[in-house]
């Protein structure tokens, strides 16, 4: 059972923000809503730098903020503007996209010779038409017989 109430994740104390600092940055972010971002002021000008070099200090924590590295196989991510996109050049398939469209046009193709008569499977099963169609026909001739010589025996 827990004691004395709820604590924070693994022992850290809570931390609330100061109103005072949440009314700052709201008017600062109205002014740059009014201004359209275009213009920025000196005060707006130091946080930005400050904040950049905390951003900084974080990216490199740690050994990565010691050694300079240059990891060759590490392939960074590079934004491209939107002029730079080319729309109409042609895309490449993905492994499962070109496996699908492989596997499409083999099965068109086994049709196409399954239709001729080309494949195993055709011609085992035109033998089987033959073998079928040759004892219907011997199984028409003997019913016909059969009504023949009723008929005969019906006539005495």
């Amino acid at each position: 059972m827990p004691r004395g109430g709820k604590k924070g994740h693994k022992g850290r104390g809570k931390q609330f923000s100061n109103p005072e600092e949440i009314d700052r940055q709201m008017r600062l972010q109205r002014e740059l809503e009014e201004r359209g971002g275009a213009e920025k002021g000196s005060s707006e000008s130091e946080e930005e730098s400050s904040s950049e070099e905390e951003l900084e200090s974080k990216k490199r924590s740690g050994v990565e903020g010691l050694i300079e590295i240059e990891n060759p196989n590490r392939v960074s991510q590079k934004s491209k503007k939107v002029t730079e996109i080319d729309v109409t050049a042609p895309r490449e398939l993905s492994r499962r996209e070109r496996e699908e469209i492989e596997k499409q046009k083999a099965k068109e193709r086994y049709m196409k010779l399954h239709l001729e008569g080309k494949t195993e499977q055709a011609r085992a099963d035109l033998a089987r038409l033959a073998i079928i169609k040759k004892q219907r026909e011997e199984a028409a001739k003997k019913r016909e017989e059969l009504k023949k010589a009723e008929e005969a025996q019906a006539k005495r």
